[in-house]
């Protein structure tokens, strides 16, 4: 009979031993790869400039404002952009209105 050989132990052994090799290398990579993004996402979090504490939110047309926001309110628009305190008190002062969430005339001691 022409019974096929089994596999040599010791050699069955150094197959295993380079599978585990090569996924223990796989593995590694995967690790670094995962310390390279997460150091990627930290500096990038520090280089962030802070975000601005007041905000004048366009129009639909880009033009006119239309509302005075705190900076960080959850109802400032995508067409917002940062502004210092003395131009967001001379917007309300010239008649753009103050968001009614974050009441920006109120911190800002702007009454009407």
């Amino acid at each position: 009979m022409n019974d096929p050989l089994p596999l040599d132990e010791l050699a069955a052994l150094r197959f295993l031993e380079r599978v585990q090799e090569r996924d223990l290398a796989r593995t590694r990579r995967w690790i670094t790869d995962a310390e390279r993004r997460e150091a990627e996402r930290i500096r990038g979090e520090q280089a962030r400039p802070p975000a601005p504490d007041w905000l004048i939110e366009q129009g639909l047309d880009g033009r006119a404002p239309v509302y005075v926001h705190v900076g960080g309110c959850h109802m400032a628009g995508k067409r917002s952009r940062g502004v210092t305190q003395d131009q967001a008190r001379r917007a309300l002062y010239e008649g753009v209105d103050a968001c009614p969430h974050c009441r920006p005339d109120t911190e800002l001691g702007v009454l009407e």
